[in-house]
């Protein structure tokens, strides 16, 4: 099994190659636009493999939630490289990815959304599969969604961005937390794998980011009704 996997929605663009069960991995300088880096490291990485795009199984991408421009360029290189190349490809959901390299069983990945809220969504991870036990939503801090019991893992800059209403809100609940973790093509190669071999891959035209939110911005009144200015 041969996989090319992008991810890139968050201030982090990385892709990795999945072949025959090693993953390699480059990531891009933080700071610069990731539609300049893509290309650039996608032809690297296989380069530095000795492969062409036609000797891969498929394509995978971080489907989201997370930045709109970032989830939207990783799909369009995606579909981009997919087609022609004859290859079929597959969103991964990129907390999914977050909580497979959590390295925990029980993980609450939490994710910056802007406009004061978070991407919210809890996982249990056993032998390398991730199952949702809540689907990311887009949530207040103070309205996280809560998990049920103890020993939760969690990850992600929603615990930077928001740490006192989510500590908060989550007392007893979550206790270590990884604030720095962001979500990496290495872990959505490995997820993208598993879901290859089920066919759940899909043709270029069925891809699709998983935005969870449909609005970008605040207008000019909500953003003073929470406090904020003109």
């Amino acid at each position: 099994m041969k996989i090319l996997a992008i991810e890139s929605s968050t201030d982090l663009l990385s892709v990795a190659l999945l072949a025959d069960g090693s993953v390699i991995e480059r990531e891009g300088e933080r700071g610069r636009s990731h539609s300049d880096l893509v290309l650039p490291l996608v032809r690297g990485l296989l380069g530095d493999a000795g492969l062409e795009l036609a000797a891969l199984d498929g394509i995978a991408f971080g489907a989201g939630p997370g930045s709109f421009t970032g989830l939207r360029l990783a799909c369009g290189v995606a579909q981009g490289l997919a087609f022609g190349a004859g290859l079929r490809v597959l969103g991964v959901g990129s907390m999914e990815a977050l909580a497979l390299d959590a390295g925990c069983e029980k993980v609450y990945a939490c994710v910056d959304a802007r406009m004061n809220e978070a991407y919210c969504a809890a996982y249990r991870v056993t032998r390398g599969s991730v199952e949702a036990v809540i689907d990311p939503v887009v949530a207040a801090p103070d309205r996280a969604p809560l998990p049920e019991g103890t020993g939760w893992h969690g990850c992600g800059n929603g615990f930077l961005s928001y740490g006192e209403a989510l500590h908060g809100r989550f007392a007893g609940r979550v206790g270590d937390i990884d604030a720095q973790a962001v979500p990496r093509a290495s872990a959505v190669a490995r997820l993208a794998a598993q879901r290859f071999v089920r066919g759940e891959a899909v043709d270029v035209a069925l891809a699709a980011p998983l935005y969870v939110r449909d609005k970008v911005a605040l207008t000019t009144a909500e953003r003073i009704a929470r406090g904020g200015k003109a």
